[in-house]
Parts: C-alpha cells; sequence; structure tokens
C-alpha cells in the first residue's frame, strides 16, 4: 500500500475516529502478536483498509477484543480489530512492504546503496515475505498473487514509452489491491461481494500508483529517477482526470457491495480518498505550470481557503474568479494579504497600499495569524520567531503533533525555530466543515 489515506481526525466524527484508531492498532498489534516488534514498522494506513471491509462485511461483535495502554493513544487501553480482517490486512502490509525494500535495494536508493545496508534490508525483506505468506496460508489468501504483480512492475517499467499510457504502469497495483480487497468477501462469508470489491479495489490501486507518481514527480525529475508520468510524457492535467475517474470508479462499484456497516469505508474510500486526489495535485499543479482545475465529479465540499504562505495551493472554487483582495474571507479563516508584492514571512508590511489595516497578532506585528484551534493552538506565532532548545523543541513537537497542528494548522510555527510552515493539509482539511458520513448518496 502506498500510505494516501491519511485522514484528519477533525474531519471523522469521534464514533468514525473511533473505529478508524480501532483498525489501525488493531493491524499493528496483529503485526506485533504473530510476527514480532519488528513487523509493527509494516503498520500502514492504507492497509487497515482491508481490515476495515472486513468488519464492515460483518457483525461488529465478532472483530473487536480489547487492548491495555499504548503510548500512541496516551497511556489508554481500546477496543481495536482482531480476526481475518486484521490478520489479512498484516499478511498484505508485510508482502508489500518486502516488495518495496527490495525494490529500494535494487536501485541503490539512498542507504541502500553500501553493500552492508543493501544485505541486512534484503534479510529483512526475505523475512517479511514469509511472515506474510505464513499469514496469508491461514486464512486462505496467497499472497502470490501479490508477489508476482510486483516482479512484473520491472518488466512494465522497462516496456514503457513515450505516448503510452500511464495506466499500463498500474496494472501490478491494480492486480494486488483487487486481490486484497476481494478476499475480504470471502473472510466475512460474502461472496457475493467479491467481484465489486474486486472492481473497487483495482481502481483504488491504480489511484494509489497514479498519486504516489504525482508526489513523487519532482523528486524524481531532480533526481533523474523513473516516473511514470516522465516515462510516458503524462501531464498533470492528464493524471489528475485518469484519478478523477477511478476514484468515481470506486464509487460506484462500493454501491453494489452489501455492507452491514458501510459508514467507515465510505469515509475512507470515497470522502478521503478524494481528499487525496485533492492533497496530491493542490501541491503539484502549479509548480508544474499547469492552470486551475475544475472540481472532479461528485466533489463535496468548499475548495481550500486562501493562503498567506507563497504557495498558493490548488484552486477548487468555480472559475474564474475577481482578484483575490476583491474576495470576501470566509469566517475563520486566515489573514488575506494585501494587494501588491508579498513580503517575507514575517516582514511587516506589504508591496503597496492596503485596502483594510493588517491584523495584528497577539505578540504584536503583522506576522501569521493563529487561526481558531483555541486552546490547542499553542504556542503562538512570535515576531521576530523565538527559537527553542532541543528537549524544549522535542516536547513543543511531541504536543503539536498529538493535537493535530502539523494537519490541520496552516502555517504552524517550527517546534524548534519558532518559523512558520507550510502546513500538510490546513488547506484541505476542511475542518469547519467536517463529513459526518452519515447516510448520504455522495
Amino acid at each position: 500500500m502506498f500510505g494516501i489515506i491519511r485522514p484528519c481526525r477533525h474531519r471523522l466524527s469521534a464514533g468514525l475516529h473511533a473505529d478508524w484508531l480501532a483498525h489501525l492498532c488493531g493491524l499493528c498489534l496483529a503485526l506485533r502478536d504473530e510476527h514480532g516488534h519488528l513487523a509493527r514498522m509494516v503498520t500502514n494506513y492504507d492497509g487497515l483498509i482491508i481490515s476495515a471491509l472486513v468488519e464492515a462485511q460483518s457483525p461488529r461483535a465478532e472483530g473487536r477484543r480489547d487492548a491495555g495502554p499504548c503510548p500512541l493513544r496516551a497511556m489508554k487501553g481500546t477496543s481495536v480489530a482482531k480476526g481475518g480482517g486484521a490478520q489479512l490486512a498484516a499478511a498484505v502490509s508485510l508482502v508489500l512492504a518486502s516488495a518495496k525494500i527490495s525494490d529500494h535495494v535494487e536501485d541503490r536508493d539512498g542507504a541502500f546503496a553500501r553493500r552492508s545496508v543493501a544485505l541486512a534490508a534484503r534479510r529483512v525483506a526475505t523475512r517479511w515475505a514469509d511472515q506474510g505468506s505464513r499469514t496469508g496460508i491461514r486464512i486462505g489468501f496467497d499472497t502470490a498473487v501479490l508477489t508476482e504483480a510486483v516482479d512484473r512492475q520491472g518488466e512494465i517499467e522497462r516496456a514503457l514509452h513515450l505516448g503510452d499510457s500511464a495506466v499500463l504502469a498500474t496494472e501490478p497495483a491494480e492486480l494486488a489491491t483487487a486481490a486484497a480487497f476481494a478476499h475480504t468477501a470471502v473472510i466475512a462469508g460474502r461472496p457475493e461481494n467479491a467481484a465489486p470489491l474486486a472492481e473497487a479495489g483495482r481502481l483504488f490501486g491504480r489511484a494509489a500508483h497514479l498519486l504516489d507518481a504525482v508526489e513523487d514527480l519532482a523528486e524524481d525529475e531532480a533526481a533523474g529517477a523513473w516516473n511514470p508520468l516522465t516515462a510516458t510524457g503524462t501531464g498533470l492535467a492528464e493524471a489528475r482526470r485518469l484519478c478523477d475517474d477511478a476514484v468515481l470508479g470506486v464509487e460506484l462499484a462500493l454501491r453494489e457491495v452489501k455492507f452491514d456497516q458501510p459508514k467507515l469505508v465510505h469515509a475512507l474510500l470515497v470522502h478521503e480518498l478524494r481528499q487525496a486526489v485533492r492533497r496530491s495535485f493542490g501541491h503539484n499543479l502549479t509548480g508544474h505550470g499547469h492552470g486551475p482545475q475544475q472540481p472532479p465529479p461528485g466533489w463535496i465540499g468548499p475548495g481550500p481557503r486562501p493562503q498567506q504562505h507563497p504557495h498558493q495551493p490548488y484552486q477548487q472554487q468555480p472559475y474564474p474568479q475577481p482578484p483575490y483582495p476583491q474576495q470576501p474571507y470566509p469566517q475563520g479563516g486566515h489573514q488575506a494579504p494585501p494587494p501588491g508584492p508579498v513580503p517575507p514571512q514575517g516582514a511587516p508590511g506589504g508591496g503597496g497600499p492596503p485596502q483594510e489595516p493588517p491584523k495584528k497578532g497577539k505578540h504584536g506585528g503583522s506576522g501569521p495569524v493563529d487561526g481558531q484551534g483555541g486552546a490547542c493552538w499553542t504556542p503562538k506565532f512570535r515576531v521576530p520567531p523565538q527559537p527553542r532548545g532541543f528537549f524544549f523543541g522535542c516536547t513543543v513537537a511531541t504536543y503539536m503533533c498529538c493535537s493535530c497542528q502539523f494537519c490541520c494548522r496552516d502555517p504552524f510555527p517550527g517546534p524548534w525555530s519558532g518559523k512558520p510552515h507550510d502546513g500538510c493539509g490546513g488547506a484541505d482539511c476542511s475542518c469547519c466543515e467536517c463529513c459526518t458520513c452519515c447516510d448520504c448518496s455522495c
């Protein structure tokens, strides 16, 4: 899995976030109980979707158990997923993590170019592949379909040329995810769901592969590494179209599946998959000479709010729009910059007379606005930035992580430097318009 589904806790209702965490912890504990602590390293957000699909097709009472305190849960116990769903998620995660490590070793990426590191990595990859295979056999899933799909990736990549469709490069990912999604129906005892789930998995694999390529595009171009978009000459506009089609196909396929508890699956594979597309293209379209795009079919919710920092995110509002200073600023958003050149972060004033005076921060100056995070939005911005020592910075970083600031606060102050940084999803979070995933037809 690629880790593209990264839901913010403010976009999920309390119940859905608890369910999501139950599957994440269930995957982690299944890896620990069956394969040791080292195997817990392969815990990933996309892998838990497998466990969620199994539970969504079966009664909740059959798939939960109590777990003890954990530091990542603030030393609290909770109810976590168990059984075949967690085991299938663990098997898939182990095999795909093994394949990813082997690919890094073969390409001699970074530290893997050192022989000692490569030998240790190969040993770990072999161990994880064997462990995943054994777990898969116990639940009736042949992991050979995953390894065969991954082994074909290199051959497919070498056969691609300029002008080919980027979808040709996603075939192995499509086959692997289709097989994993379909087997959730077998574990849940709902064989009639296998076909639509296989289709949903195939399209999810396509979207995941393309989004991974989009997010790695700038880095791959700088390093001269292979990327399906550059290898086939696929532009970001065409890649966006392919992703939108895949997301819509996932939604349509899920409508054919008979779920007992559809809300979490709907939230992850419909709403959060759309969010992943917005996030990936929002940070890449403007950097590659592409203009604003129209919202994808069936998209829900407002687009990102205007940002103070110079990296303008992907716009979802209808186009054309009036010039920036003429737009009314949404309630609860950040301060709109004055017309004229944007001054550096933390510098007072702008390049021209503003239409309205800039707002003052709580600590003075016209630096970044803290937003409406309440008591959680701590530490506040200081102008000039106030650096912190190493140990105090570690404490601040831990608090900011636990209060979701790296996800939802945009910009956020650096824990050690105090300087403003672009948030990973402040523009995309839409915390004030959370979807509770009730029985909507979207």
